[in-house]
């Protein structure tokens, strides 16, 4: 997910500004095209996911690098996740020859990897880029236990709170606090919970490591064909899910907007005075501080907000809190593979994700990045965020996440209706679609 972009700068990196780096990426496009042409230097196209701009810069300074190997164009898929997993397999099915570099979303990644869409990761990139990745990132990078894609960066949920309701609730949030306890304190205090009760991805991504925490997973088998996939929502870490998701829509605790609220209006929610708790990703620091500065939070607000490790659901087990962020593949109908691969290394540099997290807000999957002076003073709470990705649990790795997804979306929303039957009738309901037997 993008963020608002930060005006520092990694020290010691000649960098172009993303509005200067667009315009040369635009100049390629325009001038670049000449891979035909005798003598050219070859163009590698990126298919990139919206952000500040980051992805556009490190395309023309990596080119630079190159001295001449390659030049790197870049492609803006679509804004949301499924549109942009849409864009990707269509042109990899139909065999597109420029699908040299792509920014791939963790979950559709098997998708893509299982029918060979993806060129396997060459033995001396994967020893280059993954020796230092959190193993969260490092995890969701992988299929049937080998490394199909490049982690580039990560993100992950925190649990951000208050100081002030905390401390009234008596919270100690040096320690573990559980879903229940905040629950609870929002309700003795008359306060809301921010949580994302819209029928999107949140959804999947909320119960996905509500499940993960409780010591379940979604799907038990997740490397069987569709008709022998096995859902394990239908247990008890499935219906403590259930409990949590529905008390907090029938008791009103996420607020009047919880059938519609994604991250942004959770986060908004947040810096109200009814305020309390709020599950979501560090994005949400750098938008208070730019809301102080415009004039639309108060900073005693910003002041106010304090950080901890995502609320776990049984108090004797460390929460698994959700994993997102960005790999880097490189489709196996590319006509520059090698050189590919080569730009994927300049691009996943600890130094670049570490500038990366700084000017455009998305976490680093490097831990070494974490170490930059410039992300500690721009997120403080970057050892925290490091240690969440640490323990953070993908969303099921299959090749039919897409239909796990769209049924989690509709049969737990919105949050009211979810009663403990909606476990067992989404595993009955799962099932019988990938057997063919019903429709999403």
């Amino acid at each position: 997910m993008t963020t608002t972009s930060h005006p520092h700068r990694a020290p010691g990196r000649r960098r172009l500004s993303a509005a200067a780096a667009l315009g040369a990426v635009g100049a390629l496009l325009m001038t670049g095209c000449g891979d035909a042409d005798a003598g050219a230097t070859p163009t590698l196209t990126w298919y990139i996911n919206p952000d500040a701009g980051g992805q556009a810069e490190l395309a023309q300074q990596c080119s630079e690098e190159s001295g001449g190997r390659y030049n790197i164009e870049t492609s803006l898929l679509p804004r949301d996740a499924a549109s942009q997993r849409e864009q990707l397999a269509r042109r990899l099915a139909a065999g597109d020859s420029s699908m040299d570099i792509m920014s791939l979303d963790p979950p559709f990644i098997p998708e893509l990897a299982e029918p060979g869409f993806l060129s396997p990761v060459p033995g001396d990139v994967e020893e280059a880029t993954t020796q230092d990745v959190l193993a969260g990132p490092l995890e969701g990078a992988k299929w049937k236990d080998e490394l199909v894609s490049v982690p580039f960066w990560a993100n992950t949920q925190l649990l951000w709170y208050r100081e002030s309701v905390a401390e009234a609730a008596g919270l100690n949030m040096d320690e573990p606090v559980t879903w229940d306890q905040i629950m609870d304190a929002a309700r003795e205090q008359d306060k809301y919970l921010g949580v994302q009760g819209t029928s999107a991805e949140s959804m999947t991504v909320w119960v996905n490591a509500l499940v993960a925490s409780a010591g379940g997973s979604i799907v038990e088998n997740p490397e069987a064909p569709s008709d022998e996939i096995s859902i394990g929502l239908d247990s008890d870490a499935g219906r403590k899910a259930a409990e949590i998701v529905g008390t907090i829509g029938q008791d009103g605790l996420g607020g009047p907007g919880l059938p519609t609220a994604d991250e942004n209006a959770s986060m908004i929610q947040f810096q109200s005075d009814d305020g309390s708790f709020m599950v979501n990703w560090p994005f949400i620091y750098a938008a208070t501080a730019a809301a102080v500065e415009g004039g639309t939070v108060d900073r005693s607000v910003y002041e106010d907000i304090g950080w901890a490790l995502w609320p776990r659901v049984d108090p004797d087990e460390p929460s698994a809190p959700p994993l997102g962020g960005i790999n880097i593949g490189v489709g196996a109908t590319s006509e520059h593979q090698e050189l590919a691969w080569e730009a994927v290394e300049c691009i996943v540099q600890p130094e670049n994700q570490a500038y990366y997290f700084v000017s455009n807000g998305n976490p680093a999957a490097s831990e070494a990045a974490y170490e930059d002076p410039e992300v500690r003073e721009a997120y403080p709470m970057y050892a925290t965020i490091r240690e969440s990705l640490d323990n953070a649990a993908p969303r099921p790795q299959t090749p039919f996440y897409n239909e796990v997804s769209t049924a989690i979306q509709q049969e737990w929303t919105p949050p009211a209706s979810v009663t403990e039957d909606t476990p067992r009738l989404t595993a009955e309901f799962i099932e019988s679609v990938l057997r063919g037997e019903r429709l999403l």
